[in-house]
């Protein structure tokens, strides 16, 4: 199935569901908002709500330009680790997908990891509005180090912080 799902709300909304973040997430994101747009009517649509309810995550790049989409410049995602140089940002870039119609992000418990920065990131820059439960709270970066044998370690070494700076680890948006 998509990764991506689209429909109509009524006659001026179009609704977005993201099952997860894969290859063909942002893709399919700009897909489906160019269908709905055209099918609506660029005049006539108010606005997107976009649902990552039940969403665990998945690639970090993915939720990164998924939420760019959305966004025309400012901070998206920060991560952190114990030392300065371990710090990394990302930025959006000019160009908003939606022209700046009104954007809803439904989230629950279910919603982790990459749904957790794209709200974090929509709801930071006032560019969306979230509805729904307290998310799961998964914001920490996971590296393998490949030991001797057969065996690796996964610790645990940057968390990822919101645009205003808001750790998602334990917390949830």
């Amino acid at each position: 199935p998509p990764v991506v799902r689209a429909q109509k709300e009524g006659d001026d909304v179009g609704y977005l569901r993201i099952g997860s973040f894969n290859e063909q997430t942002n893709d399919g994101l700009k897909k489906e908002i160019a269908r709905l747009t055209s099918e609506i009517g660029a005049d006539k649509l108010k606005g997107f709500i976009l649902d990552l309810r039940n969403n665990p995550g998945g690639l970090l790049d993915q939720s990164i330009l998924v939420a760019d989409a959305f966004l025309d410049a400012g901070e998206i995602v920060s991560t952190r680790g114990k030392t300065n140089d371990q710090t990394s940002r990302a930025l959006a870039k000019p160009g908003d997908i939606a022209a700046g119609k009104k954007i809803v992000v439904l989230i629950n418990g279910g919603s982790a990891s990459a749904s957790e920065i794209v709200a974090g990131a929509l709801q930071d820059q006032e560019r969306a509005t979230i509805v729904g439960t307290r998310s799961f709270g998964k914001g920490s970066v996971q590296s393998i180090f490949q030991m001797r044998g057969n065996f690796a370690l996964k610790l645990t070494t940057q968390l990822y912080y919101t645009p205003s700076g808001r750790s998602i680890q334990g917390r949830g948006i």
